[in-house]
């Protein structure tokens, strides 16, 4: 399943949409809001918004993580809208038999999601 959504990532939540019936492990990777101090000072919130198909490049992503790794299901949920400091900016989550192929995907799927070119980041320092 991907998701680009305005609304807050609920970890609780997450748990429950990915399947598990013959995994080993279950491995998840939110990304959050961290506060760091720029050129224009420290940041203060950050704006993501979408410029292009972004589920359509979540769907792609998500098919070469199935094409690589022994996956029975994933999750990558990206987050748009305006989002302070500590709120979950995205979620990459893996379930597989192997933890190593779980490991493996979780990593590619995090690095792919840092690079989407269908997101745009405008970061607000104070």
């Amino acid at each position: 399943m991907v998701l680009i959504t305005p609304e807050p990532i609920d970890p609780r939540g997450s748990y429950d949409l990915i399947a598990r019936k013959c995994a080993g492990s279950v491995l998840f990777h939110y990304a959050v809001v961290k506060e760091q101090e720029g050129a224009g000072g420290v940041t203060c919130h950050i704006v993501y918004g979408v410029a292009g198909d972004a589920e359509d490049e979540l769907r792609r992503i998500a098919g070469d993580m199935t094409a690589t790794w022994n996956i029975e299901d994933l999750l990558l949920i990206r987050r748009i809208g305006r989002l302070g400091i500590g709120e979950i900016i995205s979620l990459v989550a893996v379930s597989s038999p192997a933890s190593e192929d779980a490991f493996a995907a979780c990593k590619f799927g995090i690095g792919r999601l840092k690079k989407m070119r269908s997101i745009v980041k405008n970061e607000v320092c104070g």
